[in-house]
């Protein structure tokens, strides 16, 4: 098992979960972050720190697509283990439905 980032950071991107990943596993994009599924040691503490509650353990049926998602986006976007300040509608972004298709960015974040 490992930990997944879904759909529910996209224009959310809170960060409190980096802070506290003891692998330092998360990569930025420009709106949303993942976890690196093979660095990932599966210790969950991140899970609860997510305000968006955006991070899942794999393991949950209907996650396929987000895994590979990460899978291919840590390998691609640069690694933050530095907390910044959420987007300014972070707050109205949570819970929208369908975000994935109307607003991911395959283009990388800042990182470190």
């Amino acid at each position: 098992m490992t930990y997944i980032v879904t759909d529910n950071c996209i224009r959310c991107k809170y960060m409190d979960c980096v802070e506290v990943c003891p692998v330092d596993c998360f990569y930025e994009g420009e709106n949303m972050l993942v976890i690196h599924p093979d660095e990932c040691i599966d210790c969950g503490v991140c899970e609860p720190e997510c305000p968006a509650d955006a991070i899942r353990p794999d393991t949950e049926p209907g996650l396929e697509h987000f895994l590979q998602i990460n899978t291919e986006y840590a390998d691609k976007w640069p690694n933050i283990t530095i907390k910044r300040d959420p987007p300014s509608d972070a707050k109205e972004m949570d819970g929208v439905e369908g975000k994935y298709e109307k607003f991911f960015s395959p283009e990388p974040g800042q990182g470190d």
